[in-house]
């Protein structure tokens, strides 16, 4: 193969700009990602709060924390550019303060996916 295939064969999996959502650390969102077991492909979606975004360019990330069985915390991190994230969807829009969000780590219950909630921009059309 040459170096012109191997680049389009590459580009065509990885997911462009264009394709994710525009979201924000605070934010609720919901992955689907997929997951290889053997030859058998499965997606699994991934519900939770983003507490961190990092990178820059094709190496960007994105944490997200949500609580799991027994009130436990999970932590994930995902490549935004990822071929196996199928579909990222934000359920609701958070309004935060700070560009990440550690501190929820500390926190237990309720309290710690208490998130304001984000009213989207109204735009005049006068």
């Amino acid at each position: 193969m040459s170096q012109e295939q191997i680049t389009q064969s590459n580009s065509a999996v990885i997911a462009t700009p264009a394709d994710i959502p525009n979201f924000r650390v605070g934010d609720t969102v919901k992955v689907h990602y997929k997951i290889t077991e053997g030859n058998k492909t499965r997606t699994q979606p991934y519900e939770g709060i983003v507490i961190a975004k990092k990178g820059e360019g094709m190496s960007k990330t994105f944490m997200v924390r949500k609580i799991g069985a027994d009130n436990i915390g999970v932590e994930r991190i995902f490549p935004l550019y990822s071929p196996n994230i199928e579909k990222l969807e934000v359920t609701r829009m958070g309004k935060v303060r700070r560009a990440k969000l550690y501190y929820l780590r500390d926190k237990k219950g309720k309290a710690a996916v208490r998130v304001k909630e984000r009213q989207p921009k109204k735009i005049d059309t006068e």
